[in-house]
């Protein structure tokens, strides 16, 4: 499930909710929500968190369970779209 694939990362990095709501820019009561799985993740956010924790998108969302990490160069293109947008 992808609420418990958000808390895995989250805790694996010991981050705190605060701290990546405020990478993600978003509130952290916001993050909680998607954490828990009371609201929809959007798909900005989902790929905003698999850059910040360099895997793909296919683990965050749990369609496998290898954490191929993107090659830095990747990331950063990926990130500079985003926020670009």
């Amino acid at each position: 499930m992808v609420t418990n694939r958000l808390k895995e990362l989250r805790l694996d990095k010991d981050l705190k909710q605060q701290t990546l709501a405020d990478e993600l820019g978003i509130h952290q009561s916001t993050y909680s929500l998607y954490e828990n799985g009371h609201i929809n993740i959007p798909l900005e956010i989902i790929i905003k968190i698999a850059d910040h924790y360099k895997v793909n998108l296919d683990y965050v969302a749990c369609r496998t369970d290898i954490k191929t990490l993107l090659p830095a160069s990747k990331v950063d293109k990926s990130y500079r779209y985003m926020k670009n947008r």
